[in-house]
């Protein structure tokens, strides 16, 4: 049995979902594996997503466990069969692997929806902003130099460059707009870039003002990455010690909730440009 020596955050969920669809079906780890003609360790260590699943036992064990979602299956079956790595391997021992599992799950996802209260989301930075960000804590980031993380998360914006990326929705509150990471330069070319970037298509930004009345999200900052069967959706949240993914139903439900109630108070896309070149003309 070879185990793998990184697992990522994208292995790890679809263990997880095995284990999950077993449980529910009520089959013991016992019964699976021999269902797939394997050991119980090896079931163990598959639901850990320490070792490889396979297409063909991803199918053999949703059948085991009667699983009807057809199209469930088929994209578990497509992610055990996933074999390419994408553009972040090559940062890996550069990156904390956290921001490697953040923009592999950006790439897979079949849309994205953003809230951010003091930053203006990843995707959208710019590198003199991305810059100015991280020299503010330069000293605080150990062996990850500031021109490794500006080239990665600039990077990271490919996704929404490449064919058919998608659709990405930004909430962003006016705290994240007015602050000047930077310099007024570096503020107004971020805001000059914002506007631009609500051009393209599949890219929607939505302002929340100051004066939005019953807006309490001042900590609720997020990304919620929608896959194309809503089960295997996730939300990756920011912490003081890194990043966190969750993917519960409980947990789904309640960042759901947390994002129609930010949506409620944002202005609309044609609003928020108005809003942002007000801002833009006032530094």
């Amino acid at each position: 049995m070879a185990r793998r020596t990184i697992v990522t955050a994208r292995q790890e969920r679809l263990g997880a979902e095995l284990r999950k669809l077993r449980e529910r079906a009520g089959v013991s780890a016992r019964d699976a594996a021999a269902a797939v003609g394997r050991d119980q360790a090896w079931l163990s260590h598959m639901e850990a997503g320490n070792v490889a699943v396979g297409a063909e036992r991803t199918r053999l064990l949703a059948a085991r466990y009667e699983v009807e979602d057809a199209a469930l299956v088929d994209a578990l079956a497509e992610r055990a069969a996933e074999r390419s790595r994408g553009w972040w391997e090559k940062y890996r021992g550069r990156m904390r692997s956290q921001a490697l599992d953040l923009a592999e799950l950006e790439w897979h996802a079949s849309a994205l929806r953003s809230v951010q209260i003091v930053n203006v989301p990843g995707l959208l930075q710019t590198e003199d902003y991305v810059r100015s960000l991280f020299a503010y804590v330069a000293d605080e980031l150990d062996a990850y130099d500031v021109d490794t993380i500006v080239a990665f998360r600039l990077q990271r914006r490919e996704v929404l460059e490449r064919d058919n990326p998608p659709a990405f929705t930004a909430i962003v509150h006016e705290a994240a707009l007015r602050m000047k990471v930077g310099d007024r330069k570096v503020a107004r070319e971020q805001l000059d870039s914002l506007l631009a970037a609500s051009d393209r298509p599949g890219v929607t930004i939505r302002a929340v003002p100051f004066e939005a009345e019953r807006f309490a999200g001042m900590g609720h900052s997020m990304l919620y990455a929608a896959d194309r069967v809503a089960i295997l959706d996730t939300v990756q949240a920011d912490h003081v010690h890194g990043s966190a993914f969750f993917y519960g139903e409980d947990q789904l439900a309640k960042y759901s909730n947390r994002w129609r109630k930010a949506e409620g108070s944002a202005l609309g896309p044609r609003e928020t440009r108005d809003f942002i070149q007000r801002i833009a003309h006032e530094l």
